[in-house]
């Protein structure tokens, strides 16, 4: 073939999604797959999304203004609607801020040991990609602050951070904004936010007032169990919302996504118990790996970063993906949903074998 892409985008590859469970299951002849690979929430959505997602019309566009679902979304976050921008989940939204700011005469800053879309985006662009180490498991922002220059369009900040469930707390996040120049772009994405345990972790819709140059990213994939839905959203100043609009899909979130997203707002309750819930599993995980002496961080989100001294994290999900367990392995570790109450005792018996062969 004489057709010829962009140069940059031969050093990357396409998403490739995990086999399916059903693929799975029969190539190991198992009874069930339980998948804790992608950090779903374990305990599915909200009753009140199966009532509200019938559609009568196929042949009509969506509303590409997302009327209603800004509207309740703007009371939700406590943000004018102006401030607001949808997107099918926040790949969608990462692609729309790297091609809004992102080319070759600039560069972007990110921890590397994140959420691998930052990247992906500004390889696509061509833009430079300045990647500073993870410390602890944690961004180094203090670090991240020495790569900026006046070349620098975006700095990224996971927070809490995917894959390590690390997090930036509200002193570290103000030292941040107030060292950065007013034309740099700080966007913290907050996909795991409903989660959030920590006293000290930063409260950033209030900040918006102060710096008109931060966007916080949110989905409702995760806490909210909308995951295939995709729907995420953007807050950030109005004029800059305004710009970012031009990039966006006219139709890009559904009828079917839009009214899932409504019916999930008005059942609060579903999420703070799929919360609650997920903060009772997490100790355990902690409990667990400190009685069998498994490296992990302490996590933000409803997932866990782990790791077990002696073995590769490709042994330790071969090993329990044969047994009808997946979860999402890292040159360092594996991370793991955390799952309901029975999932995650089945799968601590697992671990434990995996332990007594490593010793």
């Amino acid at each position: 073939m004489n057709v010829k892409v962009r140069p940059q985008l031969l050093s990357l590859k396409a998403y490739t999604p995990g086999k399916s469970s059903e693929e799975v299951q029969r190539e190991y002849n198992l009874e069930k797959i339980v998948k804790l690979a992608s950090n779903e929430n374990p305990y599915g959505t909200s009753p009140l999304v199966k009532e509200a997602i019938s559609l009568n019309n196929f042949a009509i566009y969506p509303d590409g203004a997302s009327t209603a679902l800004r509207k309740e979304v703007a009371e939700y976050t406590g943000v004018k609607e102006d401030q607001l921008i949808f997107s099918s989940g926040l790949d969608e939204l990462i692609e729309i801020i790297s091609k809004a700011l992102l080319d070759e005469n600039f560069n972007t800053v990110m921890a590397s040991g994140t959420f691998p879309q930052y990247r992906h985006n500004a390889v696509i662009q061509n833009a430079e990609i300045r990647e500073v180490p993870l410390k602890n498991g944690r961004h180094d922002l203090p670090a991240m602050a020495k790569q900026i220059d006046d070349k620098t369009q975006v700095v990224w900040i996971c927070n809490p951070n995917n894959p390590t469930g690390t997090y930036v707390d509200d002193k570290e996040l103000e030292q941040f904004l107030q060292s950065i120049p007013s034309h740099v772009l700080v966007v913290m994405d907050e996909a795991y936010y409903e989660y959030v345990t920590a006293e000290d972790y930063p409260e950033t819709i209030p900040l918006l007032d102060q710096y008109d140059n931060l966007m916080v990213l949110r989905t409702f994939s995760k806490a909210f169990g909308l995951a295939s839905f995709r729907v995420g959203y953007g807050i950030g100043a109005a004029s800059f919302i305004q710009q970012l609009e031009v990039v966006r899909l006219p139709f890009n979130t559904s009828v079917l996504a839009q009214n899932a997203a409504l019916a999930a707002l008005g059942d609060l309750e579903f999420v703070e118990k799929s919360v609650s819930l997920n903060a009772i599993e997490l100790q355990k995980y902690y409990e667990f790996c400190k009685q069998h002496q498994i490296d992990y961080y302490p996590s933000q989100g409803n997932f866990i970063f782990i790791s077990i001294p002696g073995k590769e994290s490709a042994e330790v999900f071969q090993y329990l993906l044969e047994r009808g367990y997946t979860v999402r392995p890292f040159p360092n570790g594996v991370r793991i949903t955390v799952g309901t109450k029975e999932e995650n005792e089945e799968l601590f018996e697992l671990i434990e074998k995996i332990v007594l062969i490593a010793h």
